[in-house]
């Protein structure tokens, strides 16, 4: 008997051991705190994300009958209407119209500014900040100040027109259905020329500059050098922004609401602002989220294919071992696309090109030098190459600036002079009455401080959770940390537009809608990807030695990532906590869904409520709108360095 103990014994001890390798194969090494860690950001993504979209697909098959007031199952008869409404139809059009002249004039403009900033230039610092002030500007703050730009009785575009000879007599850029989309157009370029500038400047300077040398010895121009080595080596830079400024344009709802509202008669009425007017102006949920939804399959193709792109960093070339797949072939499809528009858009460059060339040898032939000899000094060239991109630059900074000067010398003239069109340009004298008016006449530091509460508490949840959900999906190993990674970015990709009608109905039936609690669990679902996708990738850039050295001394995975992770990764977190602070200061679409009462109205939502009818108090708008911009700047300033060192390690890690 005593001889039988030993080994019961070793038995009983074995069958743990045994337990828990078995666990460690099934779920991986590190499961016990690898689902720990992302159980936070799993039940946000499913509660408020993937559940709303599940029942919003139900809601999307049922319809309200306004006799009974009861809600009747209808199929897909919702979807099938669509294509036979004329207000749908229209709405694409208009969609489809204002997304293709913005990508397309976002993407010119903006390679025309990248190429600039990245070539020698004077102030080149000072240039490129100046070009990015767009990209810190909240939507409403962009909005109502093209909004009084455009006013055809009080706004400064008319009178610069008519000063040089353009118009001849004032016009309603907002308020004419013929010209209401293009002046729209213009502002969502204005507002998105900086994303385009950073994306492209960063793709530029990782090009070898070899190789635009080597083709400069060849004896090709400048026109050549760019089609033929510059172009191709953006390629995966170009597919990249173009694809996430097609998301963000097609479902633009904000900056087109705010100045127009959908009209002239629909002129600007895009598909999001249908779906928002059905589903919670006329109360028919079912034919509003069709609506949303019926963008849903074009969505689902352009997340699947820039999900693909942005996580295949390891094999840049798209092309595995058994050959091209769909998304290759779509690649390059895109790719022979993209070059023949290029072509055309560059014919002409060409053509004024090769005139200035066959001019430069005449000129030579008639001074008597050789082909190859330059008609001016090398000093000479490039300071006159200087002088052209200057040229070339200066109407694009006046674009970009020209906005900030009017919200700065608006916000400072009296209501008379506004309303007498007394100094147009210059406030004269300048006064802070408006400043004083808006503080004491209207609730905007009640305003100020619900953005302040609501911005700065789901900032800290969003990067708590996404600190703990980034650190397991980048170090730990356990089952489903890949799929939880691709359905991350997917979730990131998400348009707002898909989500605001099912989250309103989800907020409704727990009894949050019209509270703070409601946008504190709403802007994690925009926060929360995003921060952890550019953790993950700074997590992954911490030397992992470190870690390993703390688990042989004994350190639980907990007190690593509290002690050790985190302060190596305090850069990222500053970064994506600024981030995510301005992201939820500047939102419009969920508070302006979710919230009614005055009393709890956000900076953006109050700002827009001064608006009452065709009353516009121009003063007050402009300096609550420099106050609205005023902390977001305070805090780029402040936070740039880190912002580029954590932004963009993570950007190339994640």
């Amino acid at each position: 008997m005593e001889d039988r103990m030993p080994l019961a014994l070793g038995t009983t001890r074995a069958r743990p051991a045994t337990r828990k390798k078995l666990l460690e194969n099934l779920f991986g090494r590190d499961w016990k705190v690898g689902y720990l860690f992302v159980l936070p950001m799993v039940l946000v993504m499913a509660l408020l994300i993937f559940w709303p979209f599940v029942s919003a697909i139900f809601i999307s098959t049922t319809s309200l009958n306004f006799l009974t007031g009861e809600t009747v199952d209808v199929g897909l008869r919702n979807y099938q209407r669509l294509w036979t409404n004329s207000d749908f139809l229209q709405s694409m059009q208009n969609t489809i119209q204002f997304t293709f002249w913005s990508l397309a004039l976002k993407f010119v403009i903006g390679m025309t500014v990248a190429l600039i900033l990245n070539s020698r230039l004077p102030f080149r610092s000072l240039l490129s900040g100046i070009m990015l002030l767009p990209w810190i500007v909240p939507e409403i703050v962009t909005a109502l100040a093209w909004k009084s730009i455009y006013d055809p009785m009080f706004g400064g575009l008319n009178p610069i027109l008519q000063g040089v000879g353009i118009i001849d007599r004032p016009l309603g850029w907002l308020s004419d259905p013929n010209m209401a989309m293009g002046s729209i157009i213009s502002v969502n370029i204005w507002k998105g020329i900086p994303f385009y500038v950073l994306l492209l400047l960063a793709g530029l300077k990782a090009i070898d500059r070899e190789q635009i040398e080597a083709a400069q010895v060849d004896g090709a121009n400048a026109i050549q050098r760019f089609r033929n080595v510059t172009l191709p080596g953006l390629r995966y830079v170009i597919v990249v922004t173009l694809l996430l400024s097609f998301i963000s344009t097609f479902n633009q709802f904000g900056l087109p609401f705010l100045m127009t509202g959908g009209g002239p008669s629909g002129a600007t009425k895009l598909y999001s602002i249908l779906a928002y007017e059905k589903a919670l102006g006329s109360l028919q949920y079912g034919p509003g989220i069709a609506i949303a939804f019926s963008v849903a399959p074009l969505m689902a193709v352009l997340i699947w294919l820039l999900a693909r792109f942005m996580r295949h960093d390891d094999r840049r070339d798209g092309v595995s071992e058994r050959g091209p797949g769909l998304a290759d072939r779509l690649l390059a499809g895109s790719t022979w696309l993209v070059n023949r528009v290029i072509d055309l858009i560059f014919l002409p460059i060409q053509l004024v090109f090769a005139g200035i060339e066959w001019t430069v040898r005449k000129v030579r032939v008639a001074t008597g030098r050789s082909a190859l000899q330059p008609i001016l000094r090398q000093s000479a060239r490039s300071n006159a190459g200087s002088l052209a991109r200057l040229l070339v630059l200066v109407p694009l900074l006046a674009f970009v600036i020209f906005p900030f000067y009017w919200i700065v010398t608006t916000s400072l003239k009296t209501t008379s002079q506004i309303s007498e069109r007394r100094s147009i340009f210059w406030p004269e004298p300048a006064t802070t009455e408006q400043y004083t008016s808006l503080v004491q006449d209207t609730p905007f530091l009640t305003w100020l401080l619900n953005s302040v509460f609501v911005a700065a508490l789901s900032t800290l949840v969003s990067v708590a959770l996404a600190s703990l959900a980034a650190y397991a999906l980048s170090r730990l190993r356990f089952r489903g940390a890949s799929l939880l990674t691709t359905l991350l970015l997917i979730t990131y990709l998400l348009p707002g537009t898909l989500l605001f009608i099912p989250l309103y109905q989800t907020l409704t039936a727990i009894g949050v809608i019209n509270s703070h609690t409601a946008l504190i669990l709403t802007y994690p679902t925009f926060l929360l990807p995003f921060a952890t996708w550019v953790l993950m990738g700074y997590f992954r850039s911490i030397p992992i030695e470190l870690e390993e050295a703390a688990r042989i001394d004994g350190a639980s995975r907990l007190y690593i990532f509290w002690r050790i992770t985190l302060p190596l990764a305090a850069p990222a977190i500053l970064s994506v906590t600024l981030f995510a602070f301005t992201n939820a200061w500047n939102e419009f679409l969920f508070a302006f869904v979710f919230i009614t009462s005055e009393s709890l109205r956000t900076l953006p939502i109050g700002l827009q409520s001064l608006v009452v009818g065709d009353i516009l108090p121009w003063g007050k708008l402009m300096a609550a709108s420099l106050l609205t911009a005023i902390p977001v700047a305070v805090l780029y300033v402040y936070a740039q360095r880190f912002l580029a060192e954590g932004l963009t390690v993570g950007a190339v890690k994640g």
